[in-house]
């Protein structure tokens, strides 16, 4: 009977969830882990990759067929937002062509990640190579301890 009532209630469901995850990012955070770190869901366009090095923030997108000079890529207060479109391999007014099937994406595509606090908006570069846009966003120094004379 017990499990037929948590069931009942979905919002207590969600809410449980939520507390679960602020548990798990407290312990992710106390042990040094960056959790705020987050992207979109898996399948989205393009795909991403995000990791930390000590000195950095990298991000790979993997979009091939892409002209580099479509992309726009901003970063707004701790967000680097890359965003573009991609023509489609077949014209939909293409009378002689029929299509079966359409696996790859096209269209316009726009993906926000939201990153650590303690990136360098200042130090930002970014390179299109084989269908892979990199982003490295630098990370600010460690903050290091000041002897302050009193007068």
């Amino acid at each position: 009977m017990h499990a037929t009532s948590f069931f009942s209630f979905p919002d207590a469901l969600s809410a449980e969830f939520e507390r679960l995850r602020r548990e798990m990012d407290s312990l992710f955070q106390a042990t040094g882990f960056a959790p705020s770190i987050r992207s979109g869901a898996p399948g989205a366009f393009p795909a991403l990759n995000i990791g930390t090095t000590p000195t950095s923030v990298e991000v790979h997108a993997y979009a091939p067929g892409i002209d580099p000079s479509k992309i726009e890529l901003t970063l707004d207060r701790g967000v680097l937002t890359i965003a573009g479109e991609r023509a489609p391999d077949v014209p939909d007014g293409d009378a002689r062509t029929t299509v079966y099937s359409r696996e790859r994406f096209s269209g316009r595509f726009r993906r926000a990640v939201s990153l650590p606090q303690d990136i360098d908006p200042s130090q930002v570069a970014a390179t299109y190579r084989d269908g892979v846009l990199r982003v490295s966003i630098a990370r600010k120094g460690p903050a290091q301890p000041r002897r302050i004379t009193v007068q």
